[in-house]
């Protein structure tokens, strides 16, 4: 399809809950919210155990790049699954096993266990598990993503991309949120369990989707591992639009990101401890959820390439004020813009998936997709726990901000052809 002419059929202006009138879907996203959830509150308390421990911001790098490797190494054998396999059991087995690992962490981190560990095997543990969180899901994300079309129609995509980022936005202000004051208040233990209730509870949300297998000849047609996953990289490579946006992701990201080391400003530059961090690692997603239910009524998409330049632009001018800011209430809206810039590339991003790959390629182009976001969200919670170590916390947070300024410039001067795209 080419890229000057992609398009979608409109949507009606009046109905912003278009998407949420279908019961499968609106299962797919309540199960989102509360793996999100579950997640967040997962990696904000373990990020702030580590650091209590050990001081030293590059254990925190270290989180992500246990999660990253394994994740990007499968991710797109991922998308090949999910293509020739049954969407809906892939996720549904994913979730199982990383129930499994969270029961792992909340074993390690018994207190009557943890008395008994020395420091290098609880952290060799928790390394081992987020690992293996990350193989799973290297498998559940393509799937999950690649499912929404078959449960609204065509018109609805730009919609349902935008409910959806908004499920994963609320709950990624409420987990981190609710860790804090919840690690302070009942401890490590009892939130791990918490962490392991809330994934049973979106196990429970997936079971309202009905199983969708791919037909005997379209499986037959994904046999050869390699020709597949070719072919995925090569429809990304093929459209511009999608190469471009998702490296524009990557790169901002990857250098703007301060998610990771913020557990170093709570403690360190702000002094706010772990309720402030709950507040500062929720700013961000605060920002992005009302702009995307903005998004749901005004979706950001008429000039598409347009308003996703001027939102990574304000991503990176955002992260420089936090960079700069002593105070508490100015980070927490500098961080809040980011999310709400942040949101924007996201709605366009997701609609740009939906509506540009075909049905059976759709799962490899998400998991391409997928090896991006990861490069930017854990291999930049690596670099950002590494430049904080060399560079310094807040130098290396100014450093990462004029880098992604930098990357919007050059991808302006190189897409300007992609400015007549409109995919509304």
């Amino acid at each position: 399809m080419p890229e000057s002419s992609a398009s979608a059929a409109p949507q009606p202006a009046h109905d912003a809950l278009a998407a949420l009138r279908h019961r499968e879907f609106r299962g797919l996203i309540g199960g989102v919210f509360l793996f999100t959830v579950a997640m967040l509150v997962q990696e904000v308390v373990l990020g702030y155990t580590l650091y209590a421990l050990t001081r030293d911001p590059l254990v925190l790098g270290l989180i992500g790049l246990a999660e990253a490797v394994p994740f990007i190494s499968l991710a797109l054998f991922g998308g090949h699954v999910a293509d020739r396999g049954d969407r809906v059991r892939i996720m549904r087995r994913s979730l199982s096993f990383v129930i499994l690992g969270s029961v792992v962490l909340l074993w390690a981190t018994w207190p009557a266990t943890v008395a008994r560990l020395p420091r290098t095997a609880l952290l060799a543990i928790v390394y081992g598990v987020v690992a293996a969180l990350g193989l799973a899901r290297g498998f559940l994300t393509p799937a999950a993503g690649s499912l929404t079309p078959f449960l609204v129609p065509r018109e609805i995509y730009g919609n349902a991309a935008a409910w959806r980022s908004v499920a994963w936005q609320a709950g990624a202000i409420l987990g981190p949120a609710c860790a804090g004051f919840v690690y302070a208040g009942v401890g490590l233990t009892a939130t791990l369990a918490l962490v392991i209730g809330l994934e049973l509870a979106a196990l429970a949300l997936f079971a309202f989707i009905r199983p969708r297998p791919v037909p005997r000849a379209e499986r037959a047609a994904h046999d050869n591992v390699w020709r597949s996953l070719g072919e995925g990289i090569a429809f990304v490579r093929a459209h511009r639009i999608i190469l471009y946006s998702i490296s524009l992701d990557l790169f901002s990201v990857l250098f703007g990101g301060v998610v990771a080391i913020l557990p170093v400003f709570a403690a360190d530059v702000l002094g706010v401890g772990a309720s402030g961090l709950g507040l500062l690692r929720a700013a961000p997603s605060a920002g992005a959820m009302l702009t995307l239910l903005a998004c749901t009524r005004f979706p950001p998409t008429r000039a598409a390439w347009r308003n996703l330049l001027v939102a990574v632009t304000g991503f990176g001018l955002a992260t420089l004020v936090f960079a700069l800011s002593k105070w508490f209430w100015l980070s927490m809206a500098a961080l809040f813009a980011t999310g709400a810039f942040d949101s924007i590339s996201v709605v366009i991003r997701g609609t740009i998936l939906q509506v540009l790959p075909p049905d059976h390629l759709r799962g490899r182009v998400v998991s391409v997709n997928n090896v991006f976001v990861s490069a930017s969200n854990e291999l930049g919670a690596f670099e950002s726990g590494l430049a904080a170590h060399l560079m310094g916390t807040v130098p290396s947070v100014i450093f990462g901000a004029a880098m992604t300024l930098a990357t919007v410039l050059y991808v302006w001067r190189r897409s300007k052809d992609l400015f007549a795209v409109n995919l509304t």
